[in-house]
C-alpha cells in the first residue's frame, strides 16, 4: 500500500522554516543583549577607589587611589618612578616618556621653582627649588600654581615615595629647565 503524502506548497514550507529576516533579527538580540551587558558591566560600582562615570559637563581626570599606586623605593629608574606615581597622567615632563598631561603644570622647576617660592600665593616654607619638590609632593595644597585646579593632586604620595624615590624625582625636577631635555 502506497501511503498518500500530499505535496506542501511554498507557503506552507516557509511556515516551517525561519526566514532569513527573523534569523537576524534574533541575531541582532542577541548581540545587541551582549553589547548591553556589557556596557552594564564596565559601568558597575562595586566599592570605594573604583572609577565611576563622569558627571555630564565635568571635567574628566584620571582617578588614582593609593591601593592603585605601587610603593616606589628609589631603587627604580627615574621614569619607572614618575610612571608608577601616576605623574606623567597630569604632567608634562620633560625627558619622561608619555608625561604629556595637561591637568597639572610643566614640570620644569629649574626654570620655574624660584618664581613659585617667591610668588605673593605660595604657603609653604622651601627656601630651595629641591625643598619645594618635597613640599609639593608631600603637601600639594600649600601652594596651587595659578591658572591650575586646586585640591587635583593626591596628598597620600608621600606614603607611596620612599625618601629615595622623592630624593630622586627632587633632584630630577630641579635641573629640568624650559625648552632643555636631559641627556
Amino acid at each position: 500500500m502506497d501511503s498518500y503524502s500530499p505535496k506542501r506548497t511554498d507557503s506552507q514550507q516557509s511556515s516551517q522554516k525561519p526566514s532569513a529576516s527573523s534569523k537576524e533579527r534574533v541575531l541582532t538580540l542577541v548581540v545587541g543583549g551582549v553589547v548591553l551587558l556589557y556596557a552594564l558591566w564596565t559601568l558597575r560600582v562595586d566599592g570605594p577607589g573604583q572609577i565611576r562615570p563622569a558627571e555630564p559637563g565635568a571635567m574628566s581626570i584620571a582617578e588614582f587611589s593609593p591601593e592603585k599606586v605601587p610603593l616606589t623605593t628609589g631603587e627604580e629608574p627615574i621614569t619607572e618612578i614618575f610612571t608608577r606615581a601616576g605623574c606623567p597622567v597630569c604632567h608634562m615632563i620633560p625627558g619622561i616618556p608619555g608625561a604629556n598631561g595637561q591637568v597639572g603644570p610643566k614640570l620644569v622647576l629649574g626654570t620655574t621653582g624660584t618664581q613659585r617660592i617667591s610668588h605673593s600665593g605660595y604657603r609653604g616654607q622651601a627656601t630651595t627649588v629641591r625643598d619645594y619638590v618635597v613640599e609639593s609632593v608631600l603637601d600639594p595644597e600649600r601652594y596651587i600654581v595659578p591658572g591650575y585646579p586646586g585640591r587635583t593632586m593626591p596628598g597620600w604620595y608621600g606614603s607611596k615615595l620612599s625618601a629615595l624615590a622623592l630624593e630622586k624625582i627632587a633632584t630630577y625636577l630641579e635641573q629640568q629647565t624650559e625648552g632643555e631635555q636631559p641627556g
